[in-house]
């Protein structure tokens, strides 16, 4: 890896941590997916007592926000590293809003899964499966912020 004038190793670390572990927890789901979707309704509600604290995950992707933004202004001289940056400020955005409108609305209507609706297996499966996006765009998130730290070059 090639350094700009000035830069040193640590000035994308945050970032590339802060990514590492939210790729942690988005991965988690995605592993544990093909054992949790054909769980009854007890042990689905059982097992989801599991997430009661992961609202914290919200520092983390706050920081990891933060980190891809600095490595974009850093380095918006140096065209591939910031458009690699860009593409992983978009994968992580994209991530967020699969979040947002399906992920955050099947947790509202299950009252953060203490409550059993009727539809509660459309909530899972839109759970589920909104997991699994958001786990394949944070894999992207990752991919495309590795490819711009290992573009930086010198001046």
């Amino acid at each position: 890896m090639h350094h700009s004038e000035g830069s040193t190793w640590h000035d994308a670390v945050v970032a590339l941590l802060a990514t590492a572990v939210a790729l942690g927890g988005a991965l988690a789901h995605a592993f544990e997916h093909p054992t949790k979707i054909g769980m009854t309704r007890e042990h689905c509600f059982i097992v989801q007592r599991a997430y009661d604290g992961w609202k914290q995950l919200a520092y983390v992707l706050a920081v990891e926000l933060a980190g891809i933004l600095a490595v974009i202004v850093l380095y918006r001289s140096q065209r591939a590293v910031f458009w690699a940056a860009l593409t992983a400020l978009g994968f992580l955005v994209t991530a967020q809003v699969i979040f947002w409108v399906w992920t955050y609305p099947a947790n509202v209507a299950t009252e953060q899964w203490t409550a059993q609706p009727a539809n509660w297996e459309a909530l899972r499966l839109q759970w589920e499966y909104s997991h699994l996006a958001g786990a394949a765009f944070q894999v992207l998130t990752m991919a495309a912020l590795i490819v711009a730290v290992l573009q930086r070059t010198v001046r």
